[in-house]
């Protein structure tokens, strides 16, 4: 009877050790544990220890750190009609764990899935000029749709980075002729302001030496220094007689 008794205690202790094992479980800080009794949803549990009953509760291990979702290559068509090749990133992370495992069967799938429509679908809103150079307000545009949309699975998105937009060469090479005709276009208004400028500067000085004769006739022999400082050149520069007017008018008055 006493070996029964002790082979009974023994086998009841090996019972409880076993029971014990498959009911203690451990979840880290970023863990929670969305605990099932009989099927029915109980409460969500953690970190740190957490008693489970075996057979009567089941308990669903959800990561609540930020998930980095890649987001496959998507062909967008833009507002203008103009076919590139998308591809993106999402950052996002569970924030209400009942939801993210009661609400939506595969949260980090649903989520890709919808990213891959919302890239499609916002984008598709704008011009192509405005993907390549306001990429940042797109981005915004992307995240709140998303968030919009992932909140009622407990799910956060937190950013969004378009991270490459493909053209076709075809559209490479207008982009670079419509760039190169630009900068001859801004070439051409800086030639002509400078020339309106110089017209003005011109027409100013002109308004000056007509008001004074005496100051023409020194640019007259300023402009003859300056031709006859080359001694390889003979030039023939006639005299103007009205620049001597004022002189020979003088003469006679005296």
């Amino acid at each position: 009877m006493l070996s029964e008794a002790n082979s009974f205690g023994l086998i009841l202790f090996i019972a409880v050790i076993l029971l014990l094992a498959f009911s203690v479980r451990i979840f880290r800080e970023y863990e929670r544990a969305v605990v099932f009794t009989l099927g029915r949803f109980w409460k969500v549990k953690g970190p740190g220890l957490v008693i489970i009953i075996p057979g009567i509760q089941q308990a669903v291990r959800v990561d609540l750190r930020t998930v980095v979702l890649e987001v496959p290559t998507q062909d967008v068509i833009s507002r203008d009609n103009v076919s590139v090749k998308v591809s993106a990133v999402v950052y996002l992370r569970v924030v209400d764990a009942q939801k993210a495992i009661i609400q939506v069967v595969d949260y980090l799938n649903a989520t890709s899935q919808l990213a891959q429509t919302m890239l499609r679908s916002v984008l598709g809103k704008h011009l192509l000029d405005d993907m390549l150079a306001e990429r940042e307000k797109l981005n915004l545009d992307i995240q709140q749709a998303l968030d919009a949309q992932t909140d009622t699975w407990g799910i956060k998105v937190s950013n969004v980075e378009i991270k490459q937009v493909d053209l076709t060469e075809s559209m490479i090479r207008a982009i670079a002729r419509q760039a190169e005709a630009e900068r001859e276009r801004r070439a051409k208004v800086i030639h002509a302001e400078g020339e309106l400028q110089a017209s003005e500067k011109l027409f100013q000085a002109a308004q000056i030496l007509a008001q004074e004769p005496q100051a023409i006739l020194l640019r007259y022999l300023e402009t003859l220094t300056v031709i006859g400082a080359d001694k390889n050149t003979t030039i023939v520069f006639p005299l103007p007689m009205d620049l001597l007017t004022p002189f020979l008018g003088t003469g006679r008055r005296d």
